[in-house]
């Protein structure tokens, strides 16, 4: 039986805590899934982007730098997304400064077709020693000289002081700064062949998922402190407020003209095709 008819949907996410903290209503049957039933995996989010391209998912985690590929194989939900202010990648070193001529530099990305590379691209577009790694691995790679710089995220960004490292560049002030847009670094797809009515549900769903969380954010704190890297409470719990707010629960007009901006810009500069017009479930009614 298809997972058409059965109603039965893959599902990817990542073990971040911001994610683990939105899905734990939905994977744990905390709110009504109308019928629906998900086979969920954890996968680091570069992962997911690649299986993405593989359309090896129904129902998947993207950035959306990856998504700016991948406009005519899935369609944006209104809720899930990563969104906000002031929780944009970080860009830094074991130095307090660089120099001028950063174009011989080796730097640690999280990944090609991460939200972060891209606004890294935007901001530093003559370095390209990039060497991708797992997120968690590259303030070690700094410390270690590996590398001389890299680009964080997730966790890292509460991490990397107590570490001895420092802050070049703040790549989401940076965005802000030349957008005055929230920054958008991931959101939550359905595939496309997928029926209307489907993805109607999941889009709900979803929505359901996240507004649980909100409202009772001490239920998912076993699952979240299961999948993360980090134990700390507080740790986790600036995480989550850091990277789960009202665009999470609706993108709204102001969220969907920050992934619009996005895509315009990395449209110019040549780093993704030409996308489809960014249409959300929402639209299809």
């Amino acid at each position: 039986m298809s997972h058409i008819e059965s109603q039965h949907l893959t599902l990817g996410f990542s073990p971040c805590p911001n994610d683990t903290f939105i899905f734990d209503a939905l994977v744990h049957g905390k709110v009504d899934t109308e019928g629906l039933t998900f086979d969920y995996q954890f996968h680091d989010v570069e992962v997911l982007n690649r299986m993405a391209f593989e359309s090896e998912l129904d129902f998947t985690k993207l950035s959306y730098h990856a998504f700016a590929h991948l406009t005519s194989s899935y369609i944006l939900l209104d809720a899930g997304s990563a969104l906000g202010r002031g929780c944009g990648p970080l860009f830094i070193s074991r130095e307090k400064e660089l120099g001028s001529d950063l174009s011989y530099i080796s730097v640690a990305i999280p990944g090609k077709l991460t939200t972060a590379n891209f606004l890294f691209s935007l901001a530093f577009p003559n370095i390209d020693k990039k060497v991708e790694m797992l997120f968690s691995d590259i303030e070690d790679a700094i410390l270690k000289g590996e590398v001389k710089a890299g680009v964080i995220i997730h966790e890292n960004r509460f991490t990397y002081e107590k570490r001895g490292l420092h802050k070049i560049l703040d790549l989401g002030q940076y965005w802000e700064g030349t957008t005055n847009l929230p920054i958008p670094l991931g959101g939550m797809v359905v595939k496309r062949g997928l029926p209307q009515d489907t993805m109607e549900k999941i889009n709900r769903i979803m929505k359901r998922s996240v507004e649980y969380a909100l409202n009772d954010p001490k239920s998912s704190l076993e699952f979240v402190r299961a999948h993360s890297q980090e134990l700390d409470e507080q740790v986790l719990k600036s995480h989550i407020e850091m990277y789960v707010n009202d665009f999470t629960v609706d993108l709204g007009a102001e969220g969907r003209l920050a992934i619009k901006t996005l895509f315009e810009k990395a449209q110019k500069l040549n780093i993704i095709p030409k996308f489809e017009e960014v249409l959300t479930v929402n639209d299809l009614s």
